[in-house]
């Protein structure tokens, strides 16, 4: 029997991180975690070490992670030095980290050449054209999409060529505000824009649904994965959240990946591909389905949408800046310091205050817009708490 690959798993205390490690249960034999990485929750880690003993672990935040190790009395890493010793001893990179912070972590492991299941999706809003440089330059490492959408498009398009894309749809469930009247944006409570319909997720990424904001970053992740044109990269609202993605053909043929909305699933795929496992899940039953609805999204009711295609348009470091405000934005409206709508204003002035970095693009300046774009969107935050 061939010995399991080692599985780093990054982001593991989030809900991806929860979903990859049931994956992992039920494949045993198939994988092996050999790493954990989260922030700073210190339980669910030391959770994670109980039920894995000889997985090697890592926090960002430096003072959780000297806790963690008295609880533990394990060795844990600390810092994005921590993360990038990791990613570089395993099979196998589970990218589950949310925000920038993910960004270096899936370089570093392109580098050593490994196989990356990439749910960090800012990874490419951030530095799309620096990644797919770091890949043809070790063309031993593979990145395989997570996120449901780009999963689904992975699969209908089966390794074929662009030239034979007419279109990439990626559904959105519409989030919590689909119906909602645009005159009633303004009285937006977080406990709202929590409140998702469909999917259970972690805060940023469930208000990021909310402004739809997630779409728009993912509309950026697929043009880098897929390289398909920007003009060619449509959303529609898909409220069921069955059918997660569509691919469009030259010859008019539409292919579309139906499955439960459970994160599992994506997961597995992103592991295993080409193979298909076992996964004990919920199957979809097409009676029971009747009936599935698909519309256009609405640009005036939701910016965020509109900004992300105006910034991947633009190329170059709008797409950093654009990630990076959102960031600031979306934790100053979970700490209630600004309203629901004060986030797609805040990119904006944000996109229009910092200058684009001309020249070749590398790390270090698209990390240097994404530090100035935070402090922009700071002084914004704290400007309007000031008024308020």
């Amino acid at each position: 029997m061939c010995e399991p690959e080692s599985l780093c798993l990054l982001g593991a205390t989030g809900s991806i991180g929860c979903s990859a490690l049931d994956v992992i249960r039920q494949h045993n034999r198939r994988f092996s975690l050999h790493s954990a990485a989260a922030h700073s929750n210190v339980q669910k880690m030391a959770e994670i070490s109980r039920e894995h003993p000889n997985a090697k672990l890592a926090l960002f935040d430096k003072n959780s992670a000297l806790e963690l190790q008295k609880i533990t009395g394990k060795n844990v890493l600390a810092g994005m030095d921590g993360l990038l010793e990791l990613v570089s001893e395993c099979d196998l990179v589970l990218n589950g980290l949310t925000g920038s912070v993910g960004c270096e972590p899936t370089l570093k492991a392109i580098e050593c050449g490994k196989k990356i299941a990439l749910a960090n999706k800012e990874t490419l809003v951030m530095a799309g054209a620096i990644i797919k440089e770091a890949l043809k330059k070790n063309p031993a490492a593979k990145i395989t999409p997570v996120d449901s959408e780009h999963n689904a498009i992975f699969q209908c398009l089966a390794g074929r060529g662009t030239e034979e894309v007419e279109n990439l749809l990626i559904t959105a469930s519409g989030g919590p505000f689909r119906e909602l009247p645009a005159e009633k944006f303004s009285q937006i409570t977080l406990k709202d824009a929590l409140n998702h319909p469909v999917w259970s997720m972690g805060k940023k990424i469930t208000i990021d649904s909310a402004s739809m904001m997630n779409k728009g970053l993912e509309v950026i992740e697929a043009h880098f994965l897929f390289d398909i044109p920007y003009e060619q990269i449509k959303v529609a609202i898909h409220p069921q959240s069955i059918v997660h993605s569509l691919v469009q053909f030259r010859d008019g043929s539409l292919m579309a990946q139906l499955g439960a909305p459970d994160m599992r699933i994506p997961i597995l795929c992103a592991m295993t591909f080409p193979e298909r496992l076992f996964l004990e899940t919920k199957r979809i039953s097409l009676p029971e389905i009747q009936n599935l609805t698909f519309y256009e999204p609405d640009f005036k009711k939701f910016p965020c949408l509109s900004l992300a295609y105006k910034a991947g348009k633009a190329g170059g470091t709008r797409t950093a800046v654009l990630n990076a405000a959102n960031e600031i934005l979306v934790n100053a409206f979970i700490q209630e310091k600004i309203s629901f709508l004060d986030i797609p204003h805040g990119i904006e002035h944000c996109l229009a205050k910092i200058e684009e970095q001309h020249g070749e693009l590398n790390l270090e300046k698209i990390l240097f817009v994404d530090f100035s774009a935070r402090e922009e969107a700071k002084k914004f935050v704290e400007k309007k708490c000031w008024n308020t």
